[in-house]
């Protein structure tokens, strides 16, 4: 069985050093770049299973590396901020990031988040309830899960791991309202606390990606107050 590839990408080699060793020892293979902009080139020539990134980088930060990510790969994607930078965060989770943790963290809570966000990706592909061969359709909206697809109306939708989750949440049962702290379920799991304006950001996020292949996308609807839902028609 093939190794899961994890990048981590931090101008501290310290902290490189010693989690590049941990990852190691349990089971991944590593590769580690100490700024952005190498980084940008080597994932995009050879793709990885997850990226953990640093916002704070020489040359290329962690933003501008995982916008010009995005453009090109749905790869999960966790970011590494300094404490008290909940801007980051939140922005980080607006451009598409999966996951964050702040500085300094402990090595088990990264190896957990880790394993857990490889899991959704997983799950992302794999056969779901209620549907047939892993493919669910509603109207113009085709997920295949087993090839982590999404298009609308022919056209592919590149979404991220969380993206691909919370779209399959709401399209599985169309027009039942589904609350964010559903949909954090959904999307991250049980283990992972995520707060309210997350989920609003990746919603956003779709929003903004349906759009740019149809403008009157408007079948992810909000309910001020409650949650979101799919339009059953």
């Amino acid at each position: 069985m093939t190794k899961q590839t994890i990048a981590l990408v931090d101008d501290d080699r310290n902290i490189l050093t010693s989690v590049a060793m941990t990852l190691e020892q349990e089971g991944f293979a590593v590769r580690t770049y100490t700024d952005g902009e190498s980084a940008l080139q080597g994932l995009l020539a050879r793709p990885v299973d997850l990226a953990v990134l640093d916002v704070k980088m020489p040359r290329m930060d962690g933003m501008e590396l995982l916008q010009r990510l995005r453009a090109r790969s749905s790869v999960p994607v966790i970011f590494l901020t300094s404490k008290d930078e909940e801007v980051d965060e939140l922005m980080g989770l607006r451009l598409g990031a999966d996951d964050y943790i702040t500085k300094p963290f402990s090595q088990r809570l990264l190896i957990e988040r880790i394993r857990a966000l490889l899991r959704r990706n997983e799950a992302g592909r794999a056969d779901g309830v209620g549907t047939h061969s892993g493919v669910i359709r509603r109207g113009e909206l085709l997920l295949d899960e087993t090839k982590h697809q999404c298009t609308w109306r022919g056209q592919d939708i590149d979404l991220t791991v969380t993206e691909f989750l919370l779209v399959k949440a709401l399209a599985a049962r169309p027009g039942m309202v589904k609350s964010r702290d559903q949909l954090i379920d959904a999307a991250y799991g049980e283990t992972t606390y995520v707060d309210d304006r997350t989920i609003d950001s990746h919603v956003k996020r779709i929003r903004k990606k349906f759009r740019s292949v149809d403008d009157d996308f408007n079948q992810i609807e909000t309910l001020y107050g409650i949650g979101y839902r799919y339009k059953d028609h």
